[in-house]
């Protein structure tokens, strides 16, 4: 039985008027699988255009046993039932054992998938080893991670390639060697899908001795944002922007970009990483902490009192300053 974790990468387009009813949906389906056992977590990334148009779920379990228990359950099947109306298009879903890089770990990363001819597995794999090395040398290049077809679960060969920028990415993408070498694919696959994930503030998140599988859950980078944001606005805007900028005649809209600016170098190259690495025990506590669910509920409700202690001093502190 395999002890490896592993990872779902959903890919699916909602209609757009229809995304708070496939926001609740999420929720729904979030509260179904911590009922499966070797759920571990789930992160939903909503599109960014014009890169990521479509919304991307990752889902963790401990066993590939688990994953494709949920994949092919009643429940799953009833939940995609009721969404299936909003949706566009033919859904993507990828799994990716421990060693994978999650889809959105890279600054830019591009899923491909790509359906081989039967029996032409050898050749596709020749063919692969040659175009992984041509993609190497371009400049950005992170990494990729190839995965076979596994019974039951995806009939394509899927790779992460992933990218530090997506001019980068799309440098390689569109170069002349990497069409070159694509016209040879067509004697021995049917077809390739690329889709491209964008990381938000968790690019941010820095985690030294830890292989991440996926990004912080969304709630959590908001909640180290806010703790960080807070103090850095107030303190600026009493010290500075009002005594310093305003009320020598700087124009507000001048004041308020001054202080942006200010605000946000601040924030990513300083306060934001220091919190992270304070806080990664609670932000990827699979990666850094006990596997053990319970383990990891007691974490997350730890590092919640934590942060909302921290607020409560936060404000009682300047409250005594105006």
């Amino acid at each position: 039985m395999s002890t490896s974790t592993v990872t779902l990468v959903t890919h699916t387009n909602v209609t757009p008027d229809c995304t708070d009813t496939f926001v609740d949906w999420q929720q729904q389906m979030n509260d179904v699988l911590t009922t499966f056992p070797g759920y571990l977590d789930q992160t939903v990334i909503p599109p960014s255009p014009p890169l990521q148009t479509d919304w991307v779920i990752i889902q963790r379990f401990l066993t590939v046993e688990a994953a494709r228990a949920w994949l092919q359950s009643q429940e799953r099947q009833h939940l995609l039932d009721v969404i299936q109306p909003l949706l566009v298009g033919q859904s993507d879903v990828h799994l990716f054992t421990q060693d994978s890089p999650g889809g959105s770990t890279a600054p830019v990363s591009a899923v491909i998938s790509t359906r081989v001819k039967p029996g032409q597995q050898e050749v596709f794999l020749r063919w692969y080893r040659k175009i992984s090395a041509i993609q190497a040398r371009f400049e950005g290049f992170q990494g990729y991670k190839l995965e076979a077809p596994i019974p039951g679960v995806q009939d394509s060969w899927v790779t992460i390639l992933r990218f530090d920028s997506e001019a980068h990415l799309e440098a390689w993408l569109n170069s002349e060697q990497r069409q070159q070498i694509l016209q040879e694919a067509a004697a021995f696959s049917l077809d390739t899908h690329i889709r491209k994930v964008r990381v938000g503030f968790e690019s941010w998140f820095k985690f030294s001795g830890v292989q991440q599988q996926s990004p912080p859950p969304i709630w959590k980078v908001n909640m180290i944002v806010l703790l960080a944001l807070y103090p850095i606005v107030f303190l600026f805007s009493t010290f500075v922007q009002t005594p310093l900028l305003i009320h020598r005649g700087m124009p507000f809209w001048l004041a308020m970009f001054l202080s942006n600016t200010f605000s946000t170098i601040l924030l990513g190259w300083v306060v934001v990483p220091a919190l992270s690495k304070a806080f990664g025990w609670w932000l990827s506590p699979i990666q850094s902490a006990t596997p053990a669910k319970i383990s990891q509920q007691w974490i997350t409700c730890a590092g919640v009192v934590l942060i909302l202690c921290l607020y409560a001093v936060l404000l009682l502190a300047f409250s005594h300053i105006h």
